[in-house]
C-alpha cells in the first residue's frame, strides 16, 4: 500500500492488516498529530451501524491530571457492585489494546482490527487522526458490546475532544492545571473553560479538585448543569489508614485509603463516590462495592512503587509541573535512608524548567533520558535546561531511556530510591526493563 495517498481506505487494499500495520498506518492518514475539532469524528460516528450507546450510562472524565485514576476507580467500584465496564483512556503504556478495556481488561488485537474495518469503510476518505480513529474505534465496540457503564477519558482539553460527540449523562472534571497552553490557553480560567465544554444541559457534572475556577461553575450556570464541587457540596478528611466521606445524602465513615498512592488520590476517589450518589438511581453501589473497590484498585504508571534488590523504584507519568508538585509531595512524606536518583524523560512541549525546580532538592544525581520521538526532548537538551538550575547535583546524559534506568540501577545501592517520571514514554521503558 502506498502510504503516500493519505486518503486511501486501508480496509480496502485487499490485503489482510493486523492491528500494528493499522496503527502505523492511522499516524500518516492525518498530515497533523493534533487537529482539534468535532465534525470529523461526529459524521463517521453517525455513519457507523449501530451508533448507539442508549443502553449505557456514560460518565465523561476531563481534568489536567487524574483522569486515569479516576477511571480505575470508577471500574474497581463499579465491578464489585456487579456492573459491567467499558473504558477509554490514553495513552498507553505497553499496548494501545489498553486503551480500550471491557470490564477492565484489554480487548483483543482481532476487535479493534474489526472497529477500525468499520470506520475505514464509514469514513469515505474522511482523514482522521490517530487519536479520532480510536475514539471511534472505543465507541464502536462499547456499541456492540453494550456495558452497563461507559467511561470516556478526555484526550485533551473538552470542547473540541472527539469523545465530546457523545453526550455524557455524568461528567467528572478531576482538577485543572497548565498544560498544553497552546491549544487550552495560557491560563486556569481559560483551560477550565475549554474542559467544561462536555458538559450537557441538565446533566451533573462533579468537580473533584482544588481550588475551580470560576469558570468551570460560569458554564455550569449557562447550561444548567447541577455542580458538585469538592468541599462545598462533598467534603472529605483522612484519618490514618481510614478516611470519611460526606455528601448530600449523609456520611460514609471508616473508608479504607484508596490503593493508589499520593495524598491527591483521596480528592480522585471522593469525586468518584460523589458521582456514584448521582447516578444511584440506574446504577446503585451499596458501601461493601465502595469498600472493595477502593481496596482493589490498581493502575500502572501512577507513584508505582516497585522494590527490587532493596532498592525503592518509583515510576510515574507526571511531565507538568501540577502532578509533579504531587509526586514531591509523596517523597517528602515517605523519605528513604539513602539517596534520591532520578530518570527523566520529557516532550518539547513540557515546563521541564518548572519540573526541575521543583524536584532539585529531592533529587542527589539526575539521568536524563532521550525520548525517541519526533516531539522528544534530548538528554542533552535536558542537560542545558539543569545547568541553568543545578549548580551541584550530578547530571548524566543518556541515549535511551533503558540506558538511563542502567546506569541508575549500577550505582543505587539498598536504601536508595529511583524516580523514573516525566512521560508515558519513560515510564514505559521501566515497565519493559529487566532491571526493575
Amino acid at each position: 500500500m502506498n502510504k503516500n495517498d493519505k486518503h486511501r481506505s486501508f480496509e480496502r487494499s485487499g490485503d489482510v492488516f493486523g492491528l500494528k500495520d493499522w496503527l502505523s498506518w492511522q499516524e500518516d492518514l492525518h498530515p497533523k498529530d493534533i487537529d482539534l475539532g468535532l465534525e470529523r469524528a461526529s459524521q463517521v460516528w453517525e455513519r457507523l451501524t449501530p451508533p448507539d450507546l442508549s443502553d449505557s450510562i456514560i460518565i465523561s472524565i476531563a481534568g489536567t491530571n487524574g483522569k486515569g485514576s479516576t477511571v480505575a476507580l470508577f471500574e474497581a467500584i463499579l465491578s464489585q457492585a456487579g456492573y459491567r465496564t467499558g473504558s477509554y483512556t490514553s495513552p498507553h503504556l505497553l499496548r494501545y489494546n489498553e486503551r480500550i478495556r471491557l470490564n477492565g481488561e484489554p480487548v483483543s488485537d482481532q476487535t479493534i482490527v474489526q472497529a477500525f474495518e468499520a470506520i475505514d469503510a464509514a469514513r469515505n476518505d474522511m482523514p482522521l487522526t490517530y487519536f479520532e480513529y480510536g475514539t471511534l474505534a472505543a465507541l464502536n465496540i462499547f456499541s456492540h458490546e453494550k456495558p452497563d457503564v461507559v467511561l470516556l477519558e478526555v484526550g485533551l482539553g473538552g470542547r473540541l475532544d472527539a469523545v465530546n460527540i457523545v453526550d455524557a449523562d455524568l461528567v467528572m472534571i478531576t482538577s485543572i492545571a497548565l498544560d498544553h497552553q497552546e491549544w487550552l490557553g495560557n491560563d486556569r480560567e481559560s483551560i477550565g473553560r475549554e474542559k467544561a465544554g462536555i458538559f450537557r444541559r441538565g446533566k451533573p457534572a462533579v468537580f473533584s479538585g482544588r481550588e475551580m475556577p470560576a469558570s468551570i461553575a460560569d458554564q455550569a450556570k449557562g447550561k444548567q448543569v447541577a455542580l458538585y464541587v469538592n468541599g462545598q457540596e462533598f467534603y472529605h478528611k483522612a484519618d490514618g489508614t481510614h478516611w470519611r466521606w460526606q455528601g448530600p445524602s449523609g456520611v460514609i465513615d471508616n473508608l479504607p485509603l484508596p490503593n493508589l498512592s499520593g495524598a491527591h488520590q483521596l480528592d480522585n476517589a471522593a469525586g468518584v463516590v460523589m458521582a456514584l450518589e448521582l447516578l444511584a438511581t440506574a446504577t446503585p453501589c451499596d458501601q461493601d462495592a465502595i469498600r472493595q473497590g477502593l481496596q482493589t484498585v490498581s493502575l500502572s504508571g501512577r507513584q508505582q512503587r516497585v522494590e527490587k534488590e532493596g532498592v525503592q523504584w518509583i515510576l510515574d507519568v507526571a511531565h507538568n509541573p501540577h502532578a509533579v508538585a504531587a509526586l514531591r509531595q509523596q517523597l517528602q512524606n515517605h523519605p528513604v535512608s539513602g539517596r534520591t536518583f532520578a530518570v527523566l524523560g520529557m516532550l518539547q512541549d513540557k515546563d521541564v524548567a518548572a519540573v526541575l525546580e521543583l524536584m532539585r532538592e529531592q533529587v542527589q544525581k539526575w539521568y536524563f533520558a532521550s525520548i525517541q520521538e519526533p516531539r522528544g526532548l534530548t538528554a542533552e537538551a535536558l542537560v542545558n535546561i539543569a545547568n541553568t538550575l543545578i549548580q551541584i547535583c550530578p547530571l548524566e546524559a543518556h541515549a535511551t531511556a533503558e540506558q538511563a534506568i542502567q546506569a541508575a540501577s549500577a550505582e543505587a545501592v539498598p536504601g536508595d530510591r529511583v524516580l523514573v517520571f516525566g512521560s508515558f514514554y519513560t515510564v514505559a521503558e521501566a515497565l519493559k526493563s529487566n532491571r526493575i
